[in-house]
């Protein structure tokens, strides 16, 4: 397996610019995330990470050699893609077999790869059956059998489980993961779907019209978002953005909201005029001592909680808290928030302020 380093990577498709001097390192065995929505540059990305596209420029280093201009059979690397890609005329034997025989593999060794492999997916009664009639799931398998059994540098992954159901794509989920953690492999998976990134992932790109908009572990991402628009995208429900103008020095340690003194990280940025505070909904409490007061538009059941949606003078905010506690449409309450959680936007750029608990995140 390898360690892959992306630096300056841009591609551009005449004037429309896909990818924007993105930066980041995938270590040895990780299981690394490409995540955003449609159109953010993810799957160009690592499609240039496997040759399947040539950056405009930029560099792509894997096992320490660059390879940014070289075809993908001479990147060892295999590509899982969300359409499965079988040979219909073949059984899943053959499939699984079929990049060993290309590089002409003695047939004693692809026999005992191929049932290795079938071993490890736990496909070894159908490896006789033709694809054309395996269910979504098998087919992943046999797609992801062909993949391994080369034994590659890296395997990179193109929203593989985006065509099976919900039940189902969570189920295989935790087996890539698991898969993974077997075979110590070093893989690139594009998704975007944010609970599977979370789920899966060692370390996440979050990615947004081209650009890298935070790269870290799951927690810090989520805990210490770099811009407004990971705190929105990640997250069900997402961060909660309350809008006031302030002050916040260089040190300053608090912000005042309808006459509540509320605590924040302290900052080593300041900023001054319009702010945006973040709060997960998670970290909003009810508190008849608070001063800052919400008026309950609606109640959402979700079993063991309940998502509450509130109005306050600074937008809506939305509260989980226990399904055990009472809440009435149309009663005002004083809300309490975390104030080790919280998060100051900038406004007129969507960045967080500097903080001493979030500095090294936001800076990787």
């Amino acid at each position: 397996m390898a360690q892959i380093t992306i630096r300056n990577l841009r591609k551009e498709f005449g004037a429309f610019t896909a990818v924007q001097s993105s930066s980041f390192t995938v270590e040895d065995g990780e299981f690394f995330m490409l995540l955003g929505p449609s159109g953010c540059g993810k799957t160009t990305t690592l499609r240039m990470m496997a040759g399947l596209e040539l950056p405009t420029s930029g560099e792509i280093f894997i096992d320490g050699e660059e390879v940014g201009m070289k075809p993908a059979s001479q990147r060892d690397i295999a590509f899982v893609f969300q359409m499965f890609a079988l040979y219909p005329h073949m059984n899943v034997r053959r499939n699984i077999a079929y990049p060993l025989i290309s590089q002409r593999v003695p047939r004693s060794e692809v026999k005992t790869r191929v049932e290795e492999v079938a071993r490890i997916l736990k496909i070894e009664a159908i490896l006789d059956k033709p694809v054309g009639g395996l269910s979504g799931g098998d087919r992943q398998r046999v797609a992801l059998g062909r993949a391994i059994v080369r034994r590659p540098k890296a395997f990179f992954m193109d929203e593989p489980l985006g065509a099976l159901d919900a039940e189902f794509r969570e189920h295989m989920a935790e087996e890539l993961r698991a898969l993974h953690d077997r075979i110590g492999a070093t893989t690139v998976y594009v998704t975007h779907d944010q609970l599977e990134a979370m789920q899966m992932g060692d370390k996440i790109v979050v990615m947004n019209h081209g650009v890298v908009e935070q790269f870290g572990l799951p927690q810090q991402i989520y805990d210490w978002p770099a811009s407004r628009f990971v705190a929105d995208f990640i997250g069900s429900p997402p961060m909660n953005f309350l809008e006031f103008d302030g002050v916040i020095g260089v040190g300053g340690d608090h912000v005042v909201l309808d006459g509540q003194r509320i605590s924040v990280p302290v900052h080593r940025q300041g900023a001054e005029g319009r702010l945006t505070l973040g709060v997960r909904p998670e970290h909003v409490r009810f508190s008849d001592q608070s001063l800052y007061r919400g008026r309950v538009v609606a109640t959402e059941y979700l079993g063991t909680t309940q998502i509450v949606t509130l109005a306050t003078q600074n937008g809506t905010i939305k509260a989980r808290i226990s399904s055990a506690d009472r809440v009435l449409k149309d009663e005002t309450v004083g809300l309490e928030l975390n104030s080790r959680t919280l998060t100051i936007f900038a406004a007129e750029h969507g960045r967080a302020l500097l903080s001493e608990a979030n500095e090294g995140v936001l800076r990787g």
